[in-house]
């Protein structure tokens, strides 16, 4: 289970990082106008008050209490989780909660009101970030081992009993 903990805050560390370190960049280097890279992807400096596009504008506040619920409750469930694809998910879920809010923290206007630095434009779809692209991809993962059945957490082991347990609850030895 240690590995697993590792494995989401390894997720979640990488996501923080590169959303970071990226919008960092975007900030100190793109001109005022948008620079197109390929097939429609443009790099493009906006600062978004609000969630999704921008909706909420008003609301700024309200986000980044949620993010640092996000945050909490992950790292608060994580000592259970035992699954790699669900500690992946979860830890890119809180790596790009947690890129959004530090934004929202240490951004202007004011901590706890900064805008989010946006920086990716695709020609059919709102600017975005690397916070943005990891919260949409854990949140995939997730949606697809839910489909799947795919526990968060395994049953602890119980040594022989848990073999026995699992003979029987097959119905093989005709209870």
């Amino acid at each position: 289970m240690r590995r697993r903990r590792r494995w989401l805050a390894s997720a979640a560390l990488l996501a923080l990082a590169l959303d970071v370190a990226s919008k960092s960049a975007a900030a100190a280097w793109l001109p005022g106008r948008p620079v197109e890279l390929l097939g429609g992807l443009h790099l493009r400096l906006t600062r978004n008050p609000g969630a999704a596009f921008s909706i909420g504008a008003d609301v700024t506040p309200v986000f980044t209490i949620v993010a640092v619920a996000v945050i909490a409750g992950i790292a608060w469930y994580a000592r259970n989780v035992t699954h790699r694809g669900w500690a992946t998910a979860l830890g890119l879920i809180a790596g790009g909660a947690a890129g959004n809010l530090v934004d929202r923290l240490f951004r202007a206007p004011n901590v706890g009101h900064g805008h989010v630095v946006d920086f990716l434009y695709l020609d059919w779809w709102p600017t975005f970030n690397l916070a943005d692209t990891a919260l949409v991809c854990g949140v995939a993962v997730a949606v697809l081992l839910s489909l799947r059945n795919v526990p968060i957490t395994a049953a602890p082991s119980t040594g022989g009993d848990a073999v026995h347990l699992a003979h029987t609850a097959g119905g093989r030895d005709g209870r």
